[in-house]
């Protein structure tokens, strides 16, 4: 038996709210390097659980789903944001706790952002050296830290090469989204 087809030679679909697309659900479909069904989970669980925002990653292949609009664009395998930094303010207890930046004009500094909201870490384990120190210079892909998040432990890298100038963040602190946990001079 023949399938109608519409006007525009596109098959029919039923169920489909205005304006929705119909599911691919071919086995080679992928985005990201994720398959869509993996994606569609992904995503219901956003939905689900009501949080913000969810990163994953897994074998060479991230992907971020965000509940909001207006989360900035980033492209798939990016793990930190970098932005120009501002000094912290005087009183600050991070500023306090790590004694200030001021070697470095605020200007040519730039921070280490969190890509997610969860529970900061500097040490892979409660007994273990911190990742980094200040005045330790970092490359492009080491790990500073861990970021954890409904029980998942997220290694955040460095973007660019670069020397300690500050910590931002106390060891097992709650951190959101976008907060600022490093301040690093560009090499």
């Amino acid at each position: 038996m023949a399938r109608k087809r519409s006007p525009s030679g596109a098959a029919k679909t039923r169920g489909l709210k205005p304006g929705a697309r119909p599911a691919d659900n071919s086995p080679g479909a992928s985005a990201a390097g994720f398959e869509l069904r993996e994606l569609r989970q992904l995503i219901r669980l956003v939905q689900r659980t009501g949080i913000g925002e969810l990163e994953v990653a897994s074998g060479g292949r991230s992907v971020r789903i965000s509940a909001t609009s207006t989360a900035p664009a980033t492209t798939a395998g990016a793990v930190t944001a970098v932005r120009t930094a501002e000094a912290a303010p005087p009183g600050s207890a991070s500023a306090a706790a790590t004694g200030g930046a001021a070697g470095a004009p605020a200007s040519n500094l730039k921070a280490i952002t969190s890509p997610m909201v969860g529970t900061f870490y500097r040490a892979p384990a409660p007994d273990a050296d911190p990742f980094v120190e200040t005045g330790d210079v970092v490359e492009p892909g080491q790990t500073v830290c861990i970021v954890e998040a409904m029980k998942l432990m997220n290694e955040i890298e460095a973007e660019f090469k670069g020397r300690v100038v500050q910590v931002l963040v106390e060891n097992a602190q709650p951190i959101e989204f976008g907060q600022k946990l490093f301040l690093i001079e560009p090499a």
